[in-house]
């Protein structure tokens, strides 16, 4: 069996859609099962990536439109190599992906990993909608991470027979700890009760409620922002309009090799998302991974409702409700016992649902099913 995993980018670029290609791919080669990737360059370059036992062939990028990278040359390797591959694990949202697969029409088995609606791009959308009927109906098996998120999909549900639940899964493998680096970061923070949270700086994360609700925290707690984006300036500005600079702190872009520091040195971990394009949140995966209990926005139709467990792994809030935030997080600050429960729970939740053997499994599973 040899799988081709393609979507927008890859290692070392980091996002959601990115580190699930990146486990399952890893995942794969790991256990002596071909897997290599297809996706687009952060240049307008085309390279080929040789890594431990596989390649990624990476398309050059002539610029992004809503996001979309738009890497032509993925259509030519595409039809390259193909015939190279038993299973074409599509990563959507993706749309030059979509477009290579109808282009090029592989008899390879076709399964698509549905990330996300597209939800920001309405008027894109409605030029994209005939090629995203086209692949849905073509492809073999559509995987989805959570239940909620394939019920409350509008384009899923006429293709519900073919949709298979498999939770997204991470490697806590990788996650070195420099205990020296974690003291400097608590001493730098003067020891004080570190809300964490991870992302890029876009509307849809819904960090400018965090921000407010630090206006609602006691004075030991800070917030720190890891991540960077279009969103930077107007959360910069809403920092010091409310004067909390000493409370709020955006720590920009944090190399992997850093974050991870920042997980150990927290107390708990914020995800104050306000739309379902926050479909899953891999982040609350490594928050788990580390004991941190979670305070995230109630938003039904995201699978992240269902990752984090109200009052088990942690508190959901409504979404745009930065006193709810607050509240929350002092909640389960003051109180000892809640904060045991809920972080055991984290612990005990991600090594029996999200790791990546579990997630590794499952697609093994349907792979040897479909073919």
């Amino acid at each position: 069996m040899k799988i081709l995993q393609f979507g927008k980018f890859y290692y070392p670029t980091f996002g959601g859609m990115e580190r699930t290609m990146f486990e399952i791919t890893e995942g794969f080669n790991a256990r002596g099962i071909k897997c290599d990737v297809l996706c687009s360059n952060t240049k307008a370059q085309s390279e080929i990536s040789q890594f431990d036992g596989y390649t990624a062939y990476r398309a050059a990028t002539y610029g992004l439109i809503n996001s979309a990278p738009i890497s032509p040359k993925l259509i030519s390797r595409l039809w390259k190599i193909h015939k190279n591959y038993d299973i074409i694990h599509i990563h959507h949202p993706d749309p030059m992906a979509f477009l290579a697969l109808y282009l090029v029409r592989p008899s390879s088995k076709i399964v698509i990993q549905w990330q996300s609606d597209i939800v920001r791009q309405a008027k894109m959308l409605k030029f994209f909608l005939p090629l995203q009927d086209w692949v849905l109906k073509r492809a073999d098996r559509i995987i989805v991470a959570s239940e909620a998120y394939a019920k409350h999909s509008p384009h899923l549900r006429q293709y519900l027979e073919k949709t298979e639940i498999i939770p997204l899964g991470i490697s806590d493998a990788s996650f070195y700890v420099d205990e020296a680096k974690v003291e400097q970061i608590k001493e730098k923070y003067s020891d004080k009760k570190i809300v964490l949270t991870f992302g890029r700086l876009v509307t849809y994360k819904g960090f400018e409620y965090l921000v407010e609700a630090a206006r609602h925290l006691s004075d030991d707690y800070v917030v720190l922002i890891g991540g960077g984006g279009v969103e930077e300036k107007k959360l910069s500005e809403l920092i010091r309009k409310y004067k909390l600079e000493n409370k709020v702190h955006l720590l920009g872009h944090v190399d992997e090799s850093e974050k991870y520091n920042y997980y150990q040195a927290a107390s708990l971990f914020c995800l104050p998302s306000v739309t379902k394009a926050e479909a899953y949140g891999i982040v609350l995966l490594e928050a788990m991974a580390f004991g941190l209990p979670i305070v995230s926005s109630r938003i039904e139709e995201s699978g992240m409702t269902w990752v984090n467990q109200d009052k088990v792994t942690g508190i959901l809030v409504p979404p745009r409700s930065p006193e709810a935030l607050a509240g929350a997080i002092m909640q389960i600050g003051k109180d000892p016992e809640i904060y045991r429960k809920f972080s055991e729970n984290c612990l005990e939740r991600y090594r029996s649902v999200f790791t990546r053997e579990t997630m590794i499994d499952s697609l093994n599973n349907l792979y040897q099913k479909i073919l």
